[in-house]
């Protein structure tokens, strides 16, 4: 799987893009056909400390897949992303699997 990290407003650091790299990972343990994953990550103008966004696109066949979170740290945001995610590969494969 290809993994395309877009950090927008700021430059991420390498441990960020390996942490988001080794989660955005796990994702083809639940479903090998995944193509690849398009990450953005970017800093928005808010008066609360939960001004960080990240929004996954993973490239399946058929429909992309999409979820967007926002949190106090990248990594708290990429973990809730993955984990949504997850519950939407879960149900795609159980929808094709019963066609």
């Amino acid at each position: 799987m290809e993994i395309n990290i877009q950090s927008l407003h700021f430059t991420a650091s390498k441990e960020l893009n390996d942490f988001v790299t080794e989660k955005v990972n796990k994702l083809s343990n639940h479903f090998d056909k995944i193509e690849s994953a398009t990450v953005s990550l970017k800093l928005e103008n808010s008066d609360t400390t939960e001004n960080k966004v990240c929004e996954i696109r993973l490239a399946v066949p058929g429909n992309d897949l999409f979820a967007k979170k926002q949190g106090k740290s990248f990594e708290e945001a990429v973990k809730e992303v993955v984990d949504i995610l997850q519950v939407q590969i879960i149900k795609m494969k159980s929808k094709t699997e019963s066609t």
